[in-house]
């Protein structure tokens, strides 16, 4: 083990997802049907078993215009998000054992089913919930989009749309409810999130040469851009520290994809979404100057220690090795933030801070939701609306904060 206590792996191996999809809780069962393939190729690429009717005349030329016509119709950016929507779908469909046939065209009882399902986020002591059936709730929004993709899926593999206005009515009127439902179950008041440009004036209040500013600031940027929650970066004191629930150096594992990108992997020995034993991975890419792969390294320079250490910790006036305590922490973040004119944060705040910055930046909302490991779609409670974070994530923070 080096003398960081960090691992290190080779460039070819596995240690990031093919896909950030593959975080989430259900997977896509195989299928000679769907073929694996980018998710802007899905619509195009995914078919289903029955034949559809003929929409151009007996003609190579035109089949290969209509092709082309098909594909140019929609934006890379609009077939990835409806590649997600469809592969959504799928798992629905694989979940509750719809037959092929049923899949493609897709009757109202089974788009009905699949938005029901999509978007339920069910009370765990409502008994009707109690067969094992698994729910990655989404917000209604989302639902919406997500039907849009498998309209889109029919019209590409030459099918008429698979909803009247009528029938798209019966589902909107469903979802309306739902709607209801997850807004009352919203009674927390939204946490503020860190932004940025608060990360970018920490970085530069702090000395990164200091042991316990240099863990600090591994901590927020982990925190952050990790989507992790504070109490995965922190502990309650200084005895609480365990390496069977805490992170340690050795389970920080460094190393390059496919692409030669640098990357993180965080493995959680525990996790509130997890189950016993379960470990569940944080996923860390270079981010510029606010990078939290940096902050690591520079973590490991400031702070040598064993692989058993615990990995944000820092070593006191007589070498000795501490984990960093979360009241401790974030009083000290808090009296940076306020000498910069900003109010306290809390623990969560720099959770919701990134999953705001992600989706401020378009990144789609399933994307941040396995990214934060939510169960549900609980985060959209405190992440702040695109309007009033729009201007702290887009404009001119090169200019106004040098970075």
């Amino acid at each position: 083990m080096p003398a960081h206590g960090f691992r290190i792996t080779l460039p070819d191996s596995p240690g990031l997802p093919g896909s950030v999809e593959e975080l989430g809780k259900l997977k896509l069962a195989p299928s000679p049907l769907r073929p694996p393939c980018t998710a802007e190729e899905r619509i195009f690429k995914w078919r289903g078993v029955n034949t559809p009717p003929n929409l151009v005349i007996d003609s190579g030329v035109l089949r290969h215009l209509a092709d082309m016509a098909s594909r140019a119709s929609l934006r890379p950016s609009t077939q990835k998000g409806y590649g997600s929507g469809l592969r959504k779908f799928m798992i629905f469909c694989d979940t509750f054992s719809i037959p092929e046939k049923d899949r493609l065209p897709a009757s109202l009882a089974v788009l009905n089913s699949f938005a029901l399902w999509a978007a339920a986020d069910p009370d765990p002591s409502d008994l009707a919930f109690a067969d094992g059936t698994p729910f990655e709730p989404v917000s209604v929004e989302t639902v919406g989009h997500y039907l849009s993709a498998v309209r889109a899926w029919h019209l590409a593999q030459g099918w008429p749309a698979p909803l009247t206005e009528e029938q798209m009515d019966v589902i909107q009127y469903n979802l309306r409810g739902l709607k209801q439902i997850q807004a009352g179950k919203r009674k927390r008041p939204p946490r503020s999130p860190v932004t940025v440009h608060m990360l970018g004036c920490l970085k530069r209040t702090l000395k990164l040469d200091d042991p316990f500013e240099a863990c600090l600031w591994a901590v927020a940027t982990c925190a952050f851009w990790g989507l992790m929650r504070f109490g995965e970066v922190t502990v309650k004191s200084r005895a609480a520290f365990s390496g069977q629930e805490h992170l340690k150096r050795k389970d920080a594992v460094f190393g390059r994809d496919i692409n030669g990108k640098d990357y993180v992997r965080l493995d959680l020995p525990r996790a509130k979404t997890a189950k016993p034993g379960e470990v569940q991975q944080v996923f860390l890419v270079r981010q510029g100057e606010l990078c939290p792969i940096d902050a690591l390294e520079n973590l490991a320079r400031v702070v040598p220690a064993a692989g058993d250490d615990p990995l944000f910790s820092w070593r006191d006036r007589n070498g000795e090795i501490r984990p960093i305590v979360r009241d401790t922490a974030l009083s000290y973040l808090n009296s940076v933030f306020t000498a910069w004119g900003w109010g306290n944060a809390f623990g969560h705040s720099f959770r919701i801070g990134g999953a705001s910055f992600f989706l401020g930046q378009k990144v789609d909302s399933e994307t941040v939701r396995l990214l934060g490991r939510w169960r549900s779609i609980a985060y959209e409670t405190y992440v702040r609306a695109f309007e009033q974070i729009a201007s702290q994530h887009l404009s001119g923070l090169a200019t106004r904060y040098g970075f």
